[in-house]
C-alpha cells in the first residue's frame, strides 16, 4: 500500500521498478553492469594508486585525471549498487528522502564529470599553445581552485532539484520505472504542476553540458590551429598524440548523454523505455569503466609506472622461489 503523509502527499518511499518489459531477464542484464562496475571500481582505484604514489604522474594533466577518477568512483557507485540489489534480491524499495539524496550526488557527479573534461581540455589547450607557460599558468593552487568551482557549480546548480521534487503532491503512485531516482522519473509521479521541474532541468543542462561543450570545442579547435601550424609531421602527431585518451573520454561521455537527452525529446514514443533506462546506466558506468583503461593504454607515463610496478613483482616472486 502506498502510505502518504496527509500534511504534504508525500510518500514514505518509493519502489524502483528497475527496467519495465525485461523482469525476467534482468538477472543477465546484471552480469555486464557488474563485471563494468567492478572493473570501474579497480580501475579508477588503481589510477588514484599510481597518481598518488608515482613522482612522475605529480603533473597538471594527472591532478586532473585524479578528479575524472574519484568523480567516476562517486557517480558509479550513487546507483549501480542499487541497480544491482533490484536485479539479485528485488530489493526494490527506497525512502523518499534516501531518493533525493542518490537524486542529488547522481545529478551533481554528471555535472562535475562534465566540468572536469572542460577543465582537461583547457589543459591540453595550454600545454600545446603555450607549452612555455604552462607550468606557471597550472600551479597547485589553481588546480585547486578549479576542481573547487566544477564540483560547487555542479551542488549549487543540483541543490534546486531536491527542493523542486520536494514540494510537489505525489497522488500518482509510488511506482518509479528506473534503477535509480533520475529527477523527471520522480517527478512524473506527483500530480502536481511538473513544468518549473523541467524547465529548470532543460536549464541546467544546458548551463552544464551547453557550456562545458562549448569551452571544449572552442580548446580543441585552437589545439588543431596550432598542432597544423607545426613543421614537422612527427611533431604534429607527438602534439596531438596527448590528447587522444581526453578526446576517448569525451566520447565515452557524451556519446551516452546525447542520446538520452535527444531521445527523451524527440524519440519519446518510438523508442520503449527500457532501452531508455539502459542507456541512463550506461552513461553512469561506461565513462568510469573505460577512462582508467583509455588512460592505461593511451598515456605513455601511466603505462610505464604499471610495466614497473607488474616487472617488480614478478621479480620479487622470482626472488622468493
Amino acid at each position: 500500500m502506498l502510505k502518504l503523509n496527509k500534511t504534504n502527499l508525500h510518500p514514505t518511499s518509493f519502489i524502483l521498478n528497475g527496467i519495465p518489459g525485461l523482469e525476467d531477464i534482468q538477472i543477465w542484464i546484471s552480469l555486464p553492469f557488474c563485471s563494468m562496475y567492478v572493473m570501474a571500481m579497480m580501475g579508477n582505484c588503481g589510477l588514484l594508486y599510481l597518481i598518488r604514489y608515482e613522482d612522475s604522474l605529480h603533473k597538471p594533466m594527472y591532478y586532473f585525471l585524479a578528479m575524472l577518477s574519484l568523480t567516476d568512483l562517486v557517480m558509479c557507485s550513487s546507483t549501480i549498487p542499487k541497480a544491482l540489489c533490484i536485479f539479485w534480491f528485488h530489493l526494490t524499495k527506497i525512502g523518499f528522502d534516501e531518493c533525493l539524496v542518490q537524486m542529488f550526488f547522481t545529478h551533481t557527479f554528471t555535472g562535475m564529470e562534465s566540468g572536469v573534461l572542460m577543465l582537461m581540455a583547457l589543459d591540453r589547450y595550454v600545454a600545446i599553445c603555450y607549452p612555455l607557460r604552462y607550468s606557471t599558468i597550472f600551479t597547485n593552487p589553481v588546480i585547486a581552485k578549479g576542481g573547487l568551482v566544477t564540483f560547487l557549480r555542479g551542488v549549487l546548480l543540483v541543490i534546486p532539484f531536491t527542493f523542486l521534487t520536494k514540494r510537489l503532491p505525489y497522488c500518482r503512485g509510488n511506482i518509479i520505472y528506473h534503477t535509480f531516482c533520475d529527477h523527471m522519473s520522480v517527478a512524473k509521479l506527483s500530480c502536481g504542476n511538473v513544468k518549473i521541474n523541467a524547465i529548470y532541468g532543460l536549464m541546467v543542462a544546458l548551463l552544464i553540458g551547453g557550456f562545458d561543450i562549448l569551452c571544449i570545442t572552442i580548446s580543441y579547435t585552437m589545439i588543431l590551429r596550432a598542432v597544423v601550424s607545426l613543421s614537422s609531421a612527427d611533431a604534429q602527431q607527438k602534439a596531438f598524440s596527448t590528447c587522444t585518451a581526453h578526446i576517448c573520454a569525451i566520447v565515452f561521455s557524451y556519446s551516452p548523454a546525447f542520446f538520452s537527452f535527444f531521445s527523451h525529446r524527440f524519440g519519446g514514443h518510438t523508442i520503449p523505455p527500457s532501452c531508455h533506462i539502459i542507456m541512463a546506466n550506461i552513461y553512469v558506468l561506461l565513462p568510469p569503466t573505460m577512462n582508467p583503461i583509455v588512460y592505461g593504454v593511451k598515456t605513455k607515463q601511466i603505462r610505464d609506472c604499471i610495466i614497473r610496478i607488474l616487472s617488480g613483482s614478478k621479480n620479487i616472486k622470482s626472488h622468493s622461489i
